[in-house]
């Protein structure tokens, strides 16, 4: 078997390889082999490499048959005799298939062939008579006038217009069959027009002795072992480049957790709505603007030690706006703006004390009172971050889980206004169907449950909870008494679980949860 490496690396010491094609040949060896060799020593510097382009015009599959055979105008000039021709349809079927069509049509060009009109034969003259005879004896038994006498059919016929013809085209197939060149307008002609040709490009390549030339490859050495520091070797010894720009091993960590990409599809959602996200960095509020000013009376069973996490270091808040304090207090106390009130003693250090918070609405109660501050002017608001209940734990609860939340502050806001955002943001959720339910909060009137049938799980599910916020909690901070809000907001934990079919929460959130979990779950698509 021939070594194509070493034949090249010889056959460049004494004269450079002029064409890659013809050298393969003499090697009796395929050329794409000789090739993959060549790239390699090039890629050594052992050998340099030039294209050589190359271009011929090769028969195509038609052109084959015609150089034993013929062009097909020499064919049909050949068909027609040298006295008195032939009829057309005679021709045709003279010559098999399409043949006798294609070469009259050429020999026409060619001018080579010519149909002529002739006298009508003795037996045309006689079948034309004999059908006038029979229409007039038809007409006479029938009563009727005679018909015109029926003309005699006359034929033309093809005829040759030279006595002998030079068949070029068939000249320039063989020539091309050879492998010679022929005038470049008639093999353009043939190629174009008449799809006899067609061009093949190919490559071969010019080799001359390259920077690290030698008879022999020597592999690079790619470390430096103690054995060469030893006998002294490296300093005759060639290394192998390192390649700065290689890769490397990809890295094991980055992945995304599936709360991570739900969230993102939430955002998505909202921000394609329009809505603007709330900062909600600050996981500790006071009780003030958790509570209070949200209208929820500091008796509530919600702020009890047993609901809520509160902090001892530092426990209480005492920077408030003042004047919205004494509004906020003057509303629990005697009411207002059409409400009685919960006719109790507001105490401002319950209001102080310090908190994990409960709810982003907390967020939300200090986004609206700077929107009264500033200027009212309507907005969109959501925020999706992490609260903290202090509940029991079990599958479906745990003590922090992240809240979504979603408001839309206006004039003239109605019920109905609330349903249909509820609509859109659901349905590009991929939730179709929604059922209300009337609730209560503290915050909100109207208040409303949300649910959708899950066609998932096959049954109705609670989605999350809605309302208007109360006059008592949006006036006191200086928004127009015709403003209105409406707001929703739901869990972003089990929304998660269904997409992921996780039934127990502590499976997906806490330190139980699987890196595997979070290292191979699918990618999360809203609304598919």
């Amino acid at each position: 078997m021939v070594d194509i490496e070493v034949s090249i690396l010889h056959a460049l010491n004494d004269a450079d390889i002029s064409d890659t094609g013809v050298f393969a040949a003499s090697l009796g060896v395929d050329h794409l082999a000789l090739v993959g060799f060549m790239k390699s020593l090039q890629a050594a510097e052992m050998i340099t490499v030039t294209d050589i382009d190359h271009f011929r015009y090769v028969l195509t599959e038609e052109a084959e048959g015609y150089v034993a055979t013929g062009s097909p105008e020499a064919q049909a000039f050949n068909a027609v005799p040298a006295d008195g021709g032939i009829t057309l349809a005679a021709l045709k079927a003279s010559l098999p298939g399409e043949l006798g069509d294609l070469g009259f049509k050429q020999a026409m060009q060619q001018k080579w062939l010519a149909l002529e009109k002739t006298p009508p034969t003795p037996a045309a003259i006689a079948a034309a008579a004999a059908a006038t005879a029979a229409a007039a004896a038809a007409a006479q038994a029938a009563g009727t006038p005679v018909p015109a006498p029926v003309a005699p059919v006359s034929e033309p016929r093809v005829v040759r217009k030279v006595a002998s013809i030079e068949d070029r085209t068939a000249q320039h197939l063989k020539a091309v069959a050879a492998g010679e060149e022929i005038p470049k307008a008639d093999a353009e002609s043939l190629a174009k027009k008449r799809k006899l040709l067609r061009p093949d490009s190919w490559k071969t390549y010019l080799l001359c002795k390259g920077p690290k030339y030698a008879l022999e490859r020597v592999k690079p050495a790619t470390d430096l072992t103690a054995e060469m520091l030893a006998k002294g070797t490296w300093k005759d010894a060639e290394f192998k480049e390192y390649n700065f720009n290689a890769l490397g091993q990809p890295t094991a960590g980055g992945h995304l957790h599936p709360l991570l990409k739900v969230r993102t599809q939430f955002r998505k959602i909202f921000t394609q709505m329009g809505f603007e996200e709330m900062p909600t960095n600050n996981y500790v509020e006071s009780s003030f603007w958790n509570f209070d000013a949200l209208f929820q009376p500091q008796q509530h069973p919600a702020r009890d030690a047993h609901d809520t996490f509160f902090l001892s270091k530092p426990s209480t808040t005492t920077t408030f706006p003042e004047d919205y304090l004494a509004r906020v207090k003057a509303v629990h106390e005697h009411g207002g703006y059409g409400s009685a009130g919960y006719g109790y003693s507001w105490k401002r250090a319950e209001a102080g004390k310090n908190l994990l918070r409960t709810h982003t609405t907390a967020v939300s109660s200090k986004m609206l009172y700077k929107l009264a501050q500033n200027g009212f002017k309507p907005a969109k608001y959501f925020s999706i971050d992490r609260v903290f209940r202090n509940e029991a734990l079990d599958r479906t609860h745990l003590a922090e889980f992240h809240q979504i939340e979603g408001l839309v502050c206006d004039r003239g806001l109605t019920l109905g206004d609330l349903i249909g955002v509820l609509h859109q943001f659901c349905a590009r959720l991929g939730l179709k169907k929604l059922r209300f339910k009337p609730a209560f909060n503290p915050y909100t009137e109207p208040s409303m449950e949300i649910f959708s049938y899950s066609e998932q799980l096959k049954k109705w599910v609670e989605v999350g909870n809605s309302g208007m916020f109360r006059p008592e909690m949006l006036q006191p901070m200086g928004l127009p008494p015709d403003v209105n809000v409406i707001a929703w907001g739901l869990g972003l934990e089990r929304p998660t679980m269904i997409l992921y079919g996780i039934d127990n929460i502590r499976d997906l959130f806490g330190h139980k949860v699987s890196l595997n979990l979070v290292k191979r779950n699918p990618l999360c698509r809203l609304g598919m």
